[in-house]
């Protein structure tokens, strides 16, 4: 199994994602591919050639999309970016997934041109994973389309639902819609219409979610769109980053809580730990003809590590396949 990655993609490129690739090496019968800058990739895997061998090889590329650029101009300006040869390489064959934590509209933009939607998606959708108290749930969109139609959604809810069954093994998961309210008459006319549409699907959904329903974990998929659904994910990263810091702080106060927290201490990096996103590693970019994992900007090594744990996971189900074959498609499409 060949993986690709973007070893110039995300903000701690390319050392991270070099030292999360040998990582995955050590779990796994792999054979990864690191697309970018030579020599800034040799000079950082260089410590590790006498473990890894020929299991890791360097694919040139002479650019690098920055974070900041726009996707568009990068994409026609760079075509020979790092991040465009890793979606060409599974476009050709000679990978079977790609993983970038790098500029997210160019990964996006990249795994579409490279390797196009599958036929009857109108959009793909960034498959989020989200911590709740009963475990993991996936929000669909977490960016991918800012505006979307109550076709997308319906569709974003059926890749969700079948990435979640395939790949994550939850039976039968239930599906909610983002609102404001629970009744069917809630919302803007998006949400109305989404709904009258997932009601008709033979999926297990069960209605309208609330925003504080998410991390209570009411539902295993929320459907919004993409810029309802960014604001969300990040909205959640920060507080869960809050909510550690302060409580950092406070156990500091007094020995009392200094004793509290050595006795806690366990349970406490127990939480953090699943509150945290380098965890889960990346989201699967659904409804493109390949696998493409999305990983976060400020990805370390650990995160690397686990989305290229995602995209293993994703070849081995067939995702691709199991979403053509059991996608509905629209009518006329």
């Amino acid at each position: 199994m060949k993986i690709a990655v973007d070893a110039m993609g995300g903000d701690n490129a390319p050392g991270e994602m070099v030292r999360g690739a040998v990582a995955a090496l050590a779990q796994r019968e792999l054979e990864i591919l690191l697309v970018g800058l030579p020599e800034e990739i040799e000079k950082e895997l260089a410590p590790f050639r006498n473990t890894v061998g020929e299991r890791i090889k360097i694919v040139p590329a002479a650019d690098v999309i920055g974070m900041n650029e726009s996707p568009g101009r990068a994409l026609r300006q760079k075509k020979q970016a790092s991040v465009v040869i890793a979606a060409r390489l599974v476009k050709e064959g000679k990978a079977e997934a790609f993983v970038s934590a790098g500029n997210t509209g160019a990964t996006m933009g990249a795994a579409l041109f490279q390797l196009g939607r599958i036929k009857g998606i109108k959009r793909p959708a960034i498959a989020s994973p989200l911590p709740t108290t009963r475990g993991m749930s996936l929000l669909l969109d977490a960016g991918a389309n800012a505006d979307a139609t109550p076709l997308y959604l319906s569709q974003f809810a059926q890749m969700g639902a079948i990435y979640s069954e395939v790949v994550l093994g939850v039976h039968n998961p239930k599906i909610g819609l983002l609102n404001i309210g629970s009744e069917p008459e809630k919302g803007n006319e998006l949400s109305r219409e989404a709904y009258a549409l997932l009601d008709k699907l033979p999926l297990n959904f069960v209605g309208n979610v609330e925003g504080r329903e998410i991390t209570a974990g009411a539902v295993d998929i929320v459907v919004c769109d993409g810029f309802v659904g960014n604001i969300v994910l990040k909205m959640i990263e920060g507080l869960a980053m809050a909510f550690t810091i302060r409580l950092k702080e406070e156990l500091k106060l007094g020995l009392r809580n200094r004793l509290g927290a050595a006795l806690a201490l366990p349970a406490f990096h127990k939480f953090k730990g699943s509150l945290d996103y380098q965890e889960y590693g990346g989201a699967p970019l659904l409804g493109v003809n390949g696998v493409c994992i999305i990983g976060h900007g400020s990805s370390n090594a650990r995160a690397i590590e686990n989305a290229i744990g995602a995209a293993v996971m994703a070849i081995k189900k067939d995702i691709v396949a199991k979403i053509v074959e059991n996608i509905r498609k629209p009518e006329g499409g």
